[in-house]
């Protein structure tokens, strides 16, 4: 019989200072508040298995996940959802 235990680390994730100013301009224009919760990076000790959980961005009940490595690719897809929510 074998027992198996599993450690997951968890470290959060902060978003980019840059990011978060352009979203909070973006959101000014179109009177909006984002609600902007953190990712994560979730690994299971001794083992190479990890899981990076993408920032989310909560605007007027409509969930966004993002990663912040593509930033253009990023903002080509909030300005799609800022122009179908105006």
């Amino acid at each position: 019989m074998f027992l198996l235990f599993f450690i997951v680390i968890k470290q959060e994730i902060d978003m980019e200072e840059s990011l978060k100013r352009k979203l909070d301009i973006i959101c000014g224009f179109c009177n909006t508040t984002p609600k902007i919760i953190n990712g994560s990076i979730r690994k299971i000790d001794k083992t190479n298995l990890s899981y990076i959980e993408p920032h989310r961005i909560i605007i007027k009940n409509i969930l966004k996940s993002c990663r912040t490595s593509p930033f253009r690719a990023l903002v080509s897809k909030l300005s799609k959802l800022f122009r179908a929510l105006i």
